[in-house]
């Protein structure tokens, strides 16, 4: 059996339970629900790699002949890296949107996340991750299938946080690498576009072609624009990614007094900047 491949069958027996969120002498959770929701809703991620995966349709028409060859090679790379990308974003939102349904005060049905744990990543001999990767999404997914049995919520939420906590790390340390990977495709795709430009408008710049000039340079100023707002999101979601991180890490370092005051004042300051940051990946 393909070890990447998710335990389906475990995870469809969890389907059917209705799991009960009340315990007895219930610490205070709602920070870290909070926190988790917050985390899970941080959502352009998976607009950015899809923008990454497109960057040879956008690049194409300004791609002199010599050069297209090698954009397609790209291409493929691209493509075959999209798959294995968007599931390590997925097991991450999942993970979160496990741990926030566990400190919830109501009643919760893992149904809508069990029926996300069907796909994973590509085969072993296809897969673009190094193996500190696929072995934390392995381990966050089998976590996850365990989750979805337990009965105790308390208990849960620690050991959700504190078995995940390492692969969660490796998953969002490769989230905010490939972000770099995507900034880095975007300004080359930028130089090809707007160089393309830089030569052919002064070669526009006739009276005969005054129309065809001055949408040209309409055109550049509207890609211009383009490329300012993608490089803000880049940055964005490399920022939200690292308060992620680290407001993970510090709920890990501090479970035994996740209850306390200057704990949940913490995460609520995380919740707050991260709807910030979620906020600006959604402006216009």
């Amino acid at each position: 059996m393909n070890p990447l491949r998710t335990l389906s069958s475990t995870a469809l027996l969890a389907a059917s339970l209705l799991l009960g969120g009340c315990i007895s002498n219930r610490v205070n959770l709602e920070e870290v629900r909070e926190f988790a929701d917050a985390s899970a809703r941080l959502g352009a991620y998976a607009e950015l790699s899809t923008h990454y995966r497109d960057t040879y349709l956008r690049e194409q028409p300004y791609l002199p002949p010599a050069a297209d060859k090698v954009a397609r090679e790209n291409d493929a790379k691209r493509h075959a890296a999209y798959d294995d990308f968007v599931a390590i974003q997925k097991a991450v939102v999942l993970y979160m949107q496990t741990l926030a349904a566990l400190a919830s005060a109501d009643r919760y049905d893992f149904t809508p996340q069990i029926s996300t744990l069907g796909t994973g990543l590509t085969g072993l001999a296809k897969t673009t991750l190094v193996q500190n990767q696929v072995s934390a999404y392995t381990g966050l997914t089998r976590l996850l299938t365990r989750a979805f049995t337990s009965h105790l919520q308390k208990e849960s939420v620690e050991t959700m946080v504190r078995e995940g906590d390492a692969d969660v790390r490796v998953l969002l340390e490769a989230m905010i690498g490939m972000t770099e990977v995507y900034a880095a495709a975007n300004e080359n795709e930028k130089k090809t576009v707007l160089g393309f430009f830089e030569v052919a408008l002064p070669l526009a710049d006739r009276p005969q072609d005054r129309l065809l000039y001055t949408l040209a340079r309409a055109h550049v100023q509207g890609k211009t624009g383009e490329y300012r707002l993608i490089d803000q999101r880049f940055a964005l979601a490399r920022e939200g990614l690292a308060k992620v991180a680290l407001g993970h890490q510090k709920l890990r370092e501090n479970l035994a007094t996740m209850s306390s005051s200057e704990m949940r004042h913490m995460l609520s300051g995380y919740v707050r900047d991260l709807n910030m940051i979620r906020a600006g990946l959604t402006a216009d």
